[in-house]
């Protein structure tokens, strides 16, 4: 039995929601969704200025998330900006490639942040030119790890049909989920991080050119995590959970899983030349290089992603990723991250000269 050839991937592309919000005038837009009805403000906001964000892009203008808003508007919110994302990502992931959206045999659709059903790539099909064989495969609930975890997908439904192309687009709306309903913790670390975006890439085994070749993927998932973080769903639309402190699990538990993953693949910690990581939080990153035994700063890409765009979720990896290979990927890397589940999510990446 012949073992299945790697995938390469051939592109990457990174999309931006339409407007931009300043930290600055996102503390101020909590003040007056929070302050004065929540008795911990105050203690919390220094956490607008702790975060390592000075911009990130959103969905809607910031005067849109100080009014209620309940299911129906956060959906149409969700459709219409999220399949223009899709659009905007897929096509220039396509055109790097050489390809077009007739080329594409399948489609791998990550989203967390919204309910759509027919899903985005259906929507965005007559925009795309998609063919009306081609594959659909949409995927939900995978949050901050879905980057990586879908790159980990594309690339074995690529292996397991040698010259198919294999189209990953990943689209979050995270901001959709600031709420003037609730007055806790958890929404304000949200409204002081999230950010919108996403990031498509294209893959294909058994042709030429790509930058990275997969190697192998591994997932770990932590026994009794389900707390650490995810959504919940409420009347009004989906609300954060962030029951966990998760900088110090991260430091705490981490790497004993990451020497695992590794070890099935037959690879050490010392064989891996950069870690690609998503950028939860400044704090997250800190952990971060604590646990893999990385110099202090060296997650530099993660730290420049997050000042610009804050955590877009699943695909904030992917903008890490395509940042570091605009510089020039090392011989070995490996793409991570973290989420709910609580799991973490690994890609090994194998530079192509």
């Amino acid at each position: 039995m012949t073992s299945p050839r790697p995938a390469d991937l051939l592109s990457l592309s990174t999309a931006r929601a339409p407007h931009v919000l300043s930290q600055a005038d996102a503390a101020r837009a909590a003040e007056q969704m929070f302050g004065g009805r929540y008795a911990g403000f105050e203690r919390m906001r220094p956490v607008f200025e702790s975060a390592g964000i000075d911009q990130r892009q959103t969905a809607m203008p910031i005067d849109w998330y100080l009014q209620p808003r309940g299911w129906p508007e956060r959906t149409d919110a969700y459709l219409e900006t999220g399949t223009d994302l899709f659009v905007a990502a897929a096509k220039a992931a396509l055109d790097e490639a050489g390809l077009s959206g007739g080329d594409v045999d399948v489609i791998v659709t990550v989203s967390s942040t919204g309910v759509a059903t027919p899903s985005l790539e259906a929507r965005a099909s007559g925009r795309m030119g998609f063919r009306p064989g081609a594959a659909r495969v949409p995927v939900f609930g995978l949050g901050c790890a879905g980057g990586a975890t879908g790159l980990a997908l594309a690339g074995r439904l690529a292996s397991a049909a040698p010259g198919a192309v294999v189209l990953l687009v990943v689209v979050e709306l995270c901001t959709l989920s600031f709420r003037t309903d609730d007055l806790g913790k958890a929404d304000i670390v949200a409204t002081a991080l999230f950010g919108d975006g996403a990031a498509a890439c294209v893959v294909r085994s058994g042709g030429e050119g790509g930058f990275a070749r997969i190697e192998a993927s591994a997932e770990h998932t932590w026994p009794d995590t389900l707390d650490v973080m995810g959504w919940r769903v409420d009347p009004t639309g989906l609300g954060v959970i962030f029951d966990r402190a998760i900088p110090p699990f991260a430091r705490n538990r981490l790497r004993p899983a990451v020497v695992e993953m590794l070890a099935g693949q037959g690879r050490t910690l010392e064989d891996i030349d950069r870690f690609i990581c998503h950028p939860g939080g400044m704090k997250v990153i800190d952990a971060l290089e604590a646990a893999l035994s990385l110099e202090v700063g060296s997650l530099d890409h993660e730290r420049t992603v997050l000042r610009d765009h804050g955590n877009m979720s699943a695909p904030t990896v992917l903008h890490v990723l395509d940042r570091a290979r605009r510089v020039g990927l090392p011989p070995r890397s490996v793409v991570l991250a973290l989420g709910p589940g609580f799991t973490c999510s690994t890609v090994t990446l194998e530079a192509l000269a």
